[in-house]
């Protein structure tokens, strides 16, 4: 979520200070789902870089106006870690969408959750988190094999990447929130994502990136996914502590499920609802256990 890229955006006064901080991240998952439910109905267009490309492209204008960061004066390691986080954020998203192109949204993100729930128990040394690995690996069977044979093997393993690149995300965005203030390193890597998936999109888009209903709902999917939910996520970070926030973040594969039935059409089987549950509840388990939240993309 992926979904998804995080920052921090200002503090401003308004209607945010005022919602429950549940209701701000319920929010921020909702909005990162069903943007990735809209940006699927683009596929079939412009394909699933053009998609991402469109993405980034209108994410990194909202991230540049908010923060218009500068270059001048920061280190040759500052950059390097920028541009790092920015190929991160290019594979995590361009492996995702081309996952969502071929599995249903709610079992793409299930799967790609594997990523920032193993970020969770790495390191580990209590017996008990065993039970959240089992649960996981239940869930994930449950997706894969039996009534889920029908899932292309390479949507699996390109939704299985991205939860390696989410993983890898949650690590190098940690790094980056302590070298640059505010959202400057995040808007400084969504220049370089844009700019790594340009060939791609194009590529994939062609001409059609340039129709009104490309760039509609490019925009659309920009908002709802980057814009919104990092205004809500650091509105509720203020307020509430990461491991309440880790567990409420452990709804998203059933919001992907709600957000591809609802835009997509995609309904899902008894087996695959059971391991969306599964990997839920150990996303769940991991959270409650005092481990870092994983943040959405």
């Amino acid at each position: 979520m992926a979904a998804g890229d995080t920052a921090a955006i200002s503090n401003r006064p308004g209607v945010l200070t005022r919602a429950p901080s549940g209701g701000l991240v319920v929010g921020a998952i909702a909005s990162v789902q069903f943007g990735s439910a809209v940006a699927a109905t683009l596929f079939a267009q412009i394909g699933p870089g053009g998609a991402v490309w469109l993405r980034l492209l209108f994410g990194t204008v909202i991230l540049l106006a908010l923060w218009r960061p500068r270059i001048r004066g920061r280190t040759r390691r500052e950059l390097l870690l920028a541009a790092l986080f920015g190929l991160v954020l290019a594979s995590m998203n361009f492996s995702f969408y081309s996952a969502v192109h071929r599995i249903p949204l709610g079992i793409a993100v299930t799967l790609e959750f594997v990523g920032p729930l193993t970020v969770a128990l790495a390191g580990s040394r209590r017996a008990s988190d065993l039970l959240w690995v089992a649960l996981a690996a239940a869930g994930i069977l449950a997706l894969t094999r039996g009534g889920a044979g029908h899932l292309d093997p390479v949507g699996v393993v390109l939704a299985l990447l991205a939860g390696a690149f989410w993983g890898a995300y949650i690590l190098v965005n940690a790094r980056v929130g302590r070298a640059f203030e505010g959202g400057a390193g995040l808007a400084l890597a969504m220049c370089v994502a844009t700019l790594l998936m340009t060939p791609v999109g194009l590529a994939q888009g062609g001409s059609h990136l340039l129709e009104l209903r490309s760039l509609l709902l490019g925009g659309v999917v920009g908002i709802l996914s980057s814009a919104i939910p990092y205004s809500f996520e650091i509105e509720a970070l203020r307020r509430i502590k990461t491991s309440v926030f880790g567990v409420l973040m452990s709804i998203e594969p059933a919001m992907a499920a709600v957000a591809g039935l609802i835009v997509l059409g995609q309904g899902l089987a008894a087996r695959e609802l059971l391991g969306i549950a599964l990997v839920v509840a150990a996303s769940v388990g991991a959270a409650r256990g005092g481990h870092e939240a994983p943040i959405a993309v």
